[in-house]
């Protein structure tokens, strides 16, 4: 039986490759790190609210938080199981969020490579919070 989290994972390894797009919500146009969350929920037949209020640099990240909250996920402990959603601080005022495509690998959108891309665990950046879909 596959497991939502499965079913977020591979939808999130399909866009690897998938241009990279400031505030891009539709692969045809490009993605970034929330838009990828988008696409993939929408491909395995979730809806999901975006925040209006994130940008590349954010000094709160309540909003990322919110987003998923209001989903149908709840707040994963222990080692990352595929699907899994990290929060993670790249940077100073700096958000991003990573869609474990497994407990070694992690699909996000890469700012600096101008695509998705799936990169080895774990991750280099410290993770302000993750959650798992229900």
């Amino acid at each position: 039986m596959t497991t939502p989290g499965e079913k977020l994972a591979d939808a999130a390894l399909r866009l690897v490759g998938t241009p990279y797009r400031l505030h891009g919500h539709e692969p045809r146009f490009g993605l970034d790190c929330v838009g990828l969350l988008v696409a993939s929920m929408r491909a395995i037949g979730r809806a999901i609210s975006v925040p209006d209020t994130y940008r590349l640099r954010n000094t709160a990240i309540e909003p990322l938080l919110a987003l998923a909250e209001r989903e149908d996920a709840t707040v994963a402990k222990g080692r990352a199981e595929p699907g899994d959603v990290l929060l993670v601080t790249p940077g100073p005022a700096q958000h991003h969020i990573l869609i474990a495509a497994d407990a070694t690998h992690f699909v996000h959108a890469h700012a600096s490579l101008r695509r998705v891309v799936s990169m080895p665990g774990p991750s280099p950046w410290p993770c302000q919070a993750r959650w798992r879909l229900l």
